[in-house]
């Protein structure tokens, strides 16, 4: 992660964040998630996701991932797909399936 590009207070929680990973804690992101999820299941309560609650996250994270991943790179698709993990091309098709292009 580049520290250098954050404000000082998110450089510091993802420094603690990363101390917590390398002693076994749960990270900042994903206890973000876990809150998210408890409250989104306690929100909808027994009624059942049509599309399955599996997919119904990866749509609505893949878009803001992309996004923001991509702003934090300046736009550069290269290195943004360097630091997701995935070739250019997939990006580039990931954008346009989203109408991100």
């Amino acid at each position: 992660m580049n520290a250098a590009r954050l404000p000082a207070i998110e450089a510091a929680v993802s420094t603690s964040s990363q101390a917590a990973l390398a002693h076994g804690s749960s990270s900042a992101l994903s206890e973000c998630v876990g809150r998210t999820v408890r409250r989104y299941l306690a929100d909808i309560g027994d009624t059942e996701c049509s599309e399955g609650l599996h997919a119904l996250v990866l749509r609505e994270v893949e878009v803001p991932l992309l996004r923001e991943v991509l702003a934090f790179h300046g736009g550069n698709q290269s290195r943004a797909a360097v630091a997701l993990g995935i070739n250019r091309a997939t990006l580039r098709k990931k954008l346009a399936a989203h109408g991100l292009l």
